[in-house]
């Protein structure tokens, strides 16, 4: 196999009337990621049948590579910046995180 990918994806559930908001959240984002070691994309996804349902979905070449990003600095910084969205609701919202390593293409 000569091609390898790895992706994740971390999904939550936000109010409808509050997805917009969180989807410029996204648009506005640090993109620290787009620099670590192997990574390859980054996706937001709406689900269409549920707005509210958003997922980020992260490209990178092997698990390892992003186990080293889960490890590293930029990734804690990341996180800790969306502690202190001024929208605690928004803040307090913990992902549903599903990882898959790509079989075929």
């Amino acid at each position: 196999m000569g091609y390898s990918m790895y992706i994740v994806h971390s999904t939550f559930d936000v109010p409808e009337q509050k997805a917009e908001e969180v989807i410029n959240i996204y648009r506005n984002r640090s993109r620290l990621v787009d620099d670590a070691e192997g990574f390859q994309d980054f996706l937001l996804l709406q689900n269409e049948k549920k707005p509210g349902e958003i997922t980020v979905q992260l490209t990178f070449d092997t698990k390892e590579h992003y186990l080293e990003w889960v490890r590293s600095q930029q990734f804690k910084d990341i996180h800790d910046m969306e502690k202190k969205y001024p929208d605690q609701e928004l803040a307090a919202i913990i992902p549903a995180v599903k990882q898959y390593k790509v079989v075929a293409t």
